[in-house]
C-alpha cells in the first residue's frame, strides 16, 4: 500500500488492509499469477481473459474492479514477456508499432467507458468476445 500511497492512487479510507492484501486468500492470488503469467508468457496474451473470471467468481471481486485490476497485472507481465521476445528477435516492429497506437487509445476510451457500462452487459460483451475468439482459433 506504500507504492501505491506515494502515486496518490489510492486512498487509505476506501480499502480496509484485509481486504486489499486478501491474507486468506494468499494461495489462491499465487496461483492465479503463476496461471495468468504462464498463459501470457506462452501465447503473447490471454492472461486477462483467465484473471477477470477469477477475480469476479473465484475471490468475488466486483467485475468493475476486477476488468481494472486485470489491466494492472497484466502490464507487468506483458512487459516482462515482451523484453524476452525482443531478446530473442521475435518482435515484428512493422506490426506492432501501429498496433500500439491505435491500442493506446483504444485503452483509454475503453477505460473511461468501463464503469458505464452495466455489470450484465458488460459479462455479455466480455463472454461473447471470448466465445468468438477460441471459436475461430479452433476453426483457424
Amino acid at each position: 500500500m506504500y507504492i501505491f500511497s506515494i502515486i496518490g492512487k489510492i486512498n487509505h479510507n476506501d480499502y480496509n488492509i484485509k481486504e486489499y492484501f486478501m491474507e486468506k486468500n494468499k494461495v489462491k492470488l499465487l496461483s492465479i499469477g503463476l496461471i495468468t503469467g504462464l498463459v501470457n508468457g506462452l501465447f503473447g496474451s490471454g492472461g486477462g481473459t483467465l484473471v477477470v473470471p477469477f477475480l469476479v467468481f473465484l475471490l468475488h471481486i466486483d467485475d468493475h474492479k476486477a476488468h481494472a485490476t486485470a489491466i494492472s497485472i497484466i502490464l507487468p507481465l506483458s512487459i516482462i514477456s515482451t523484453i524476452i521476445y525482443f531478446v530473442k528477435g521475435s518482435i515484428n516492429f512493422k506490426v506492432a508499432l501501429p498496433v500500439v497506437l491505435g491500442g493506446v487509445i483504444g485503452s483509454y476510451i475503453g477505460a473511461k467507458v468501463l464503469n458505464k457500462i452495466p455489470v450484465n452487459i458488460l459479462r455479455k460483451i466480455f463472454g461473447s468476445v471470448i466465445i468468438y475468439t477460441a471459436i475461430r482459433m479452433i476453426w483457424k
